[in-house]
């Protein structure tokens, strides 16, 4: 691990618009590698993403997935990663039918391939990302990180909270040092102060804070609303839009539970997440429940995403969320309906 810090480090402040295609590039050579390995998807099956927090991983964890969907005859099989950009290079790809993440990811995704669609969405969970300082750090507003080194995953939804909370506070793009980690080296740099900030998310922000002091610079409160999606592909849910429609039922099941039970949501979580209760009790207590087909406000809001990330360079071409969103059947024909 630690002979990775140097390289990532070594990063410099901004790529500029070409050299920052490398998020588009290696997202392709992800694909690539993904369509290699991925596993044939058996007819009467889906194969599903997953994160360890969620509504995802609870519905892993209680099998009611399983039980929901055996009626039509099709069976479940579940995958890990460890944070959205792999898991959509992998949805892409073709490795998996469906999951789950935040705001950037898609934008990439979309970027790097037309199947991407957009299923779903949980309302906005602001208060559930965050950037980070030690608590002894002499850093007091997000203004004052210009050239200091920020830990983030890259393409990640935090990626977009870091951008918006820069422009806010006047500070370019450029003007400070990234250092693109996954949570598990972002954290270690954290603590050892080879970093001077991170951009994290739930839970491992509420374990950063609970672990070690860590103070709030910003979190996505007037910046940005952290969005959960639900994700597939396009010839997934041509082909079977009654397993997805299934999903999401399942989905809106496990979240009107959860809401409800944030005890027994944490309890239930702990083993696999790795986190103790107490503390993906915070994290819980900031999170959103309900799932619901994309409304106006998502779709404006992943469009602002998109065309921020576009002005900086990070994507080689504007992109249009909407051609990306997915209704479910019934909701067309209802719509139909309401226009004879």
């Amino acid at each position: 691990m630690t002979d990775r810090m140097p390289r990532a480090l070594a990063l410099p402040p901004s790529d500029g618009p070409a050299p920052n295609r490398r998020l588009l590039l290696s997202a392709g050579l992800g694909l690539a590698a993904a369509a290699m390995l991925r596993p044939a998807r058996a007819a009467g099956s889906i194969r599903i993403g997953y994160q360890k927090y969620g509504s995802l991983v609870l519905l892993k964890g209680r099998g009611s997935l399983e039980t929901a969907l055996q009626p039509l005859g099709v069976t479940v099989a579940w995958s890990e990663f460890p944070s959205g950009p792999p898991l959509l290079e992998a949805l892409n790809a073709g490795a998996i039918d469906f999951g789950s993440a935040g705001e950037a990811p898609p934008i990439f995704a979309q970027a790097a391939s037309p199947e991407l669609r957009y299923v779903a969405t949980e309302p906005p969970a602001p208060r559930g990302e965050a950037i980070l300082v030690p608590k002894d750090s002499p850093v007091r507003s997000v203004a004052d990180l210009r050239g200091k080194t920020i830990a983030l995953n890259k393409g990640s939804n935090v990626h977009f909270l870091l951008v918006r909370a820069l422009a806010q506070a006047g500070v370019p793009y450029d003007g400070v040092k990234l250092a693109f980690l996954a949570p598990a080296d972002a954290n270690a740099a954290f603590v050892r102060g080879s970093v001077d900030a991170w951009a994290i998310w739930d839970p491992y922000l509420a374990a950063a804070e609970r672990a070690t002091g860590a103070r709030v610079l910003a979190d996505g409160q007037g910046l940005a609303p952290n969005r959960q999606f639900y994700l597939s592909r396009r010839g997934f849910t041509d082909s079977s839009p009654e397993i997805v429609s299934a999903v999401l039922k399942a989905i809106g099941e496990v979240d009107a539970w959860a809401e409800g039970h944030a005890d027994a949501v944490a309890a239930e979580l702990a083993p696999a997440v790795g986190i103790p209760a107490p503390v993906l009790g915070v994290a819980l207590g900031r999170l959103s429940y309900g799932v619901a087909p994309l409304d106006a406000a998502a779709v404006a809001d992943q469009q602002k995403v998109a065309d921020a990330f576009h002005g900086l360079g990070l994507l080689p071409r504007p992109i249009r969320v909407a051609d990306a969103v997915w209704t479910q059947p019934e909701r067309r024909a209802e719509n139909r309906a309401e226009t004879r």
